[in-house]
């Protein structure tokens, strides 16, 4: 049962009766890889993401792509939290969006634990929400799920690339492996109590620092701890030029951003998928981290930036 959703917004009303905020976007664009032939000519089409710079980027991604197919898009970009958004693509209130798999399989369809295999995730996911009237199209490689990160030094140092080879560390050296980690990722059995089980190891309580989100990238970056907590598409991986662990045993759920289209506008505009399908396969984990940094460490406009990748890429020609 679809329960009544009112959320009072900065700058957007959220409610059974529809979000009424957004402006159209007006980016000078056609047909460059994508879009050819303007199928999507007529469609007025409403784009809507979460808040955070990613989601930012990526429903500014969306929109372009739709510009130059020919469609005129209603921006309502920035919704704060994952169910406004869910919610307006499922009410009928906006046509699409860029969602994540995890937070659909586990936030959404209440599901609690996560499929392992990045493409049986997407598939049960697509399953569980075609009844929903929601159609997921193919997912990028682009996975914004929790890693350990360490600097330069260290890994000059230890040489470790994954998980596995953290915890064979952490055997050997046991004063080695020290962390800096969110209060809440210390202690959920999804975070790191859950991966020393997966990676059979025990860390001393002295090995784990625990601090806000913000300066684990810069204490690790400083080499305060040897690995610290951070999201696998964070432009400061890049910027800090920090060494991401793998996760070779699977134990962090999946979240792989893919569009999230409502079905009744994929059956009239059955195109958008051949106009996102390129796009989607190009955004992995770099592209993200890259475009990402951009807006968060340069100060870059979101949009702009995604204006300049589809455009550097060749999905659209501007002018």
């Amino acid at each position: 049962m679809r329960r009544p959703l009112c959320l009072a917004l900065a700058g957007v009303l959220l409610a059974g009766c529809g979000l009424t905020s957004g402006s159209p976007m007006v980016d000078d664009v056609g047909p460059g890889t994508i879009g050819r032939g303007r199928p999507l000519e007529g469609a007025d089409l409403t784009v809507v993401s979460k808040e955070f710079t990613e989601q930012l980027i990526l429903g500014a991604i969306m929109g372009i792509a739709f510009e130059a197919a020919g469609a005129e898009v209603l921006d309502r970009t920035g919704i704060q939290g994952s169910v406004g958004t869910r919610a307006a693509v499922e009410n009928g209130d906006a046509d699409a969006t860029y969602e994540y798999t995890g937070t659909a399989w586990i936030t959404y369809l209440g599901n609690s634990e996560p499929v392992p295999d990045p493409r049986k995730q997407w598939e049960a996911v697509k399953e569980a929400d075609a009844r929903k009237g929601l159609t997921w199209l193919p997912a990028a490689p682009m996975n914004n799920t929790y890693a350990l990160a360490m600097n330069q030094a260290h890994y000059k140092k230890y040489r470790t690339r994954t998980m596995s080879q953290v915890a064979a560390l952490s055997k050997r050296d046991p004063g080695a492996v020290t962390l800096c980690v969110e209060g809440e990722f210390a202690n959920r059995a999804d975070g790191l109590p859950g991966l020393e089980k997966t990676y059979r190891m025990s860390l001393p309580a002295r090995n784990i620092t625990q601090m806000d989100t913000g300066i684990i990238y810069t204490q690790t970056a400083k080499g305060a701890c040897a690995y610290g907590e951070v999201f696998t598409t964070d432009g400061r991986i890049t910027s800090m030029n920090l060494v991401v662990m793998e996760d070779d045993k699977r134990f962090f759920p999946n979240y792989n951003a893919a569009p999230m289209v409502r079905t009744e506008t994929m059956r009239k505009w059955p195109a958008i998928a051949g106009v996102l399908d390129p796009v989607t396969r190009a955004l992995t984990n770099d592209v993200a981290r890259e475009l990402n940094a951009r807006v968060d460490v340069d100060g870059e406009d979101p949009h702009q930036v995604a204006l300049d990748w589809m455009t550097a890429e060749g999905f659209v020609r501007e002018g």
